[in-house]
């Protein structure tokens, strides 16, 4: 029988009642998709076939590289019950127009964003024109291979790997490297210096297990990440997903000055100056959800993730804050319906590396104006539906959730005529006069969209 991914319960992968379908599902699967990998430490290649056929003898030579989502998880459990370490993350993406060049037909895809490819949907997106793009994304991207583990050695080694299986008809466009950054305690973090990677939707049981919650449930079934692979010999236990990659500059010392700017509007002083932050972001650096306290949580508090908006119009979180923006969670202005159908499993990792520390107080003339940044990875079971709406509807809409929010203060892109007004303090009745909004501080500098194919298309090459 196909899979079900609209079950209504967490997938308990390892589970003796687990049917042979979902574990053909998990043995073809490629990791990194349902659970994240580690990978602290990555390479992301940029490839351009030459010729189809050696493209397809390239991806299929890949395969001894690669490991299934159910050995991905093995190894978690391992690595939970006795420090054994994994194996490296080898992952593959294919573009419409590489589908296209190993003599694929791409009818069978669904997604219209896809089968458009990121250049093309940039008026949608608010991208700069794709002449201001990074030039290795300027061409035909056939696919992407990812590579990660937890220190580089690995990563080094596999990456040699790769590149001797190249065709000479094929070349690497780019290359990205992408290194984890993390604050004192050791936290992963992103340049503006905020914790990172919260609130991701989760797929499986232990995952579930381990972060209950009574005000926002992370669980998501398989139908949000996964979309059946239409070129594999079965589809219905044959899985892979879309994924958005994106190259993210963050000009740090802009958002830190602007930062700065409002605390000075909002008449913050003192121990109060970091709300100002906290305000365009949602949390404070250290994690703690601002929905929740008005102050920092001491640092070896973990960091909160079961809130909801239910009951805050927006005098604890702003409506403009990035998370509450990019996730409206349960919120009185409609948005648990939409987060159910629109988050993504977030993947990504910082780049570029820095001689400062992020997560400090120093001056914002002392922090970079480029050279760093995320490489934005997600999974989406629909680009449209997911990634795009978030960004098109929410992001960079300034009238959501409601007229005078302005853009997310983060990721928006866009014009910044509108005009934002926040709380002026922490659970205060009292709105400020009308603000700027911060100035457009990300700047997208290329991308595309592929389909992370199943192992079963890729052993058939």
């Amino acid at each position: 029988m196909p899979v079900n991914l609209s079950n209504g319960k967490p997938l308990a992968w390892d589970s003796a009642k687990l049917d042979a379908d979902t574990k053909a599902m998990l043995d073809n699967l490629q990791p990194n998709i349902l659970q994240a990998h580690v990978r602290e430490s990555m390479s992301l290649l940029l490839v351009h076939f030459g010729d189809g056929a050696d493209g397809r003898r390239f991806l299929r030579a890949l395969v001894p590289l690669m490991k299934s989502a159910r050995k991905h998880l093995e190894e978690v459990r391992d690595f939970n019950r006795s420090k054994k370490r994994g194996t490296p993350y080898v992952g593959v993406g294919i573009s419409k127009p590489g589908y296209l060049k190993l003599g694929e037909s791409t009818t069978k895809f669904t997604d219209n964003a896809f089968k458009s490819g990121m250049k093309r949907r940039k008026d949608t997106l608010s991208d700069p024109a794709v002449g201001a793009w990074e030039k290795h994304y300027q061409g035909e991207i056939h696919a992407v291979v990812l590579i990660g583990d937890a220190t580089p050695e690995p990563v080094a080694a596999t990456r040699t790997r790769v590149l001797a299986l190249l065709p000479k008809t094929a070349k690497i466009l780019g290359e990205e490297k992408g290194e984890g950054l993390r604050d004192a305690q050791g936290r992963g973090i992103e340049h503006f210096g905020y914790v990172d990677g919260r609130s991701q939707p989760l797929f499986l049981a232990d995952q579930v297990t381990a972060e209950p919650g009574a005000n926002w449930n992370p669980f998501f079934p398989l139908s949000h990440v996964l979309a059946a692979d239409p070129l594999a010999p079965h589809p219905s236990r044959h899985f892979g997903t879309y994924l958005v990659l994106r190259k993210l500059e963050q000009n740090v010392r802009a958002f830190r000055e602007a930062e700065e700017a409002l605390a000075d509007a909002l008449g913050f002083k003192g121990e109060d100056r970091p709300l100002a932050g906290a305000m365009l972001v949602g949390r404070f650096r250290n994690g703690t959800p601002l929905r929740l306290h008005g102050r920092p949580s001491a640092d070896d508090h973990p960091v909160q993730n079961d809130f909801n908006y239910r009951d805050d119009p927006g005098s604890r979180c702003p409506v403009s804050a990035h998370i509450r923006k990019a996730n409206p969670r349960d919120s009185r202005d409609g948005g648990l319906e939409r987060a159910l159908g629109v988050m993504m499993a977030r993947r990504g990792q910082t780049y570029g590396r820095r001689t400062d520390k992020p997560w400090d107080d120093a001056p914002p003339a002392t922090r970079p104006t480029g050279g760093v940044g995320l490489l934005f990875m997600a999974f989406n079971s629909s680009l449209q539906s997911q990634f795009e709406f978030t960004q098109q509807s929410w992001a960079d809409e300034p009238g959501f959730p409601a007229a005078g929010t302005g853009h997310d203060p983060v990721i928006g892109q866009g014009g910044r005529e509108v005009k934002a007004r926040f709380p002026t303090a922490w659970d205060g009745k009292k709105l400020s006069a009308p603000q700027k909004q911060v100035p457009q501080t990300v700047t997208m500098k290329g991308g595309e969209y592929f389909f992370m194919p199943s192992l079963a298309y890729l052993k058939s090459l």
